[in-house]
C-alpha cells in the first residue's frame, strides 16, 4: 500500500491513508497509524495484521517520518484478533499456522522499523494487541488502559516472539503472572512492572512531546541504537562487533555527523537528515 500526499487542513504537511480500518496521518515528522473499528473494539482481522506490516515498510522508507505512533480509535487500543473470524481463517493447524505468521510478520515490522515507535493505549489492550504495543518502543497509557494476554482463557499457547517481547520488559515472575493467570492489568501496575512507560490523561498529548523530542535527534544515532538494544534484548547472534562497526561506521561517515559537528561550533541546533 502506497501513501499519498493531501494538504492537512491546518496548513502543515499531511498525509492520509486508509487501509481495512487502517488510517495514517503524517504530520510534523510525526505518523500516527491508528486502527478504525471502534464498533469491534478495534479488533484485529487477517488483512489489518497484513495491512499494518505493509504500512510500516512504507512509512520506514519516508524522509518526512521520524517517529511513528500506533493508537486505536474510539475507547480502545485493540482488544486484540478479532475471534469471530477465526472459524474461516484459523479453523485448523494449517490456518493457525499462516495466521500466527501474519501476526508475528506483523509485529516484526514494527518492531524493526528503523524509527522509534510509540504505542499510545487509551482503553482496551488485549491478547495479539498488546503483542503489537510490545513491539514498539515505548508504551503510553491512559490510567484506566486495562492490557491482558488472554491466551490461558482460550486454550492458547502465546508464541515465542511475544513471549520473549513480554519476558524482556518485565521479568520472568511477571511474565508467567501475566500468562498464566490471563488478567488485565490496569496501567498503573502495568508501569510498576515494566509494561508500560508513562501513565497519562492525555496519552496523544504525550506521545506527541515525546516525538517532538525523538524527531530532533540524530536518525542514524536511534536506529543504530535501536538495532543493538533489539538484538541484544533477543540474544540475536549475529549482534557481532563486526556487525556493530559497521553501525558505528555508516553513522561516521554520514552527511549528519559532519552537520552535527557544525552546529555545534556554530552554537545552533543541528538539521539532521537520516543520510
Amino acid at each position: 500500500m502506497k501513501l499519498d500526499n493531501h494538504a492537512a487542513a491546518d496548513g502543515n504537511a499531511g498525509t492520509h491513508a486508509t487501509h481495512e480500518a487502517l488510517k495514517v496521518t503524517i504530520n510534523d515528522g510525526l505518523a500516527i497509524l491508528s486502527i478504525e473499528r471502534p464498533e469491534k473494539r478495534n479488533a484485529l482481522t487477517l488483512a489489518m495484521w497484513r495491512g499494518i506490516a505493509t504500512i510500516m515498510a512504507d512509512l520506514d522508507a519516508r524522509e518526512d517520518v521520524r517517529v511513528i505512533a500506533l493508537t486505536g480509535s474510539g475507547a480502545s487500543f485493540s482488544a486484540g484478533a478479532d475471534i469471530a473470524e477465526f472459524a474461516t481463517v484459523r479453523a485448523n493447524p494449517e490456518q493457525v499456522v499462516v495466521y500466527e505468521q501474519a501476526v508475528d510478520a506483523c509485529c516484526d515490522a514494527i518492531e524493526n522499523v528503523s524509527k522509534p515507535t510509540i504505542a499510545a493505549i487509551n482503553g482496551f489492550c488485549m491478547g495479539g494487541a498488546l503483542n503489537v504495543a510490545m513491539a514498539c518502543d515505548f508504551r503510553y497509557a491512559v490510567p484506566a488502559a486495562l492490557l491482558s494476554i488472554p491466551a490461558a482463557r482460550l486454550s492458547i499457547v502465546y508464541g515465542l516472539k511475544g513471549t520473549r517481547r513480554l519476558f524482556a520488559l518485565v521479568g520472568v515472575s511477571n511474565a508467567k503472572r501475566v500468562l498464566f493467570a490471563g488478567q488485565a492489568v490496569d496501567a498503573t501496575e502495568g508501569y510498576r512492572i515494566g509494561l508500560v512507560d508513562e501513565v497519562a490523561e492525555d496519552v496523544m498529548a504525550a506521545t506527541r512531546t515525546a516525538a517532538a523530542v525523538l524527531a530532533d535527534n540524530a536518525p542514524l544515532s536511534i536506529s543504530g541504537a535501536k538495532t543493538i538494544l533489539n538484538k541484544l534484548a533477543s540474544a540475536d547472534p549475529t549482534l557481532t562487533e563486526a556487525a556493530v562497526q559497521e553501525l558505528v561506521d555508516h553513522a561516521a561517515e554520514s552527511e549528519d555527523y559532519a552537520e552535527g559537528r557544525r552546529a555545534f561550533g556554530e552554537k545552533r541546533r543541528p538539521v539532521f537528515r537520516g543520510r
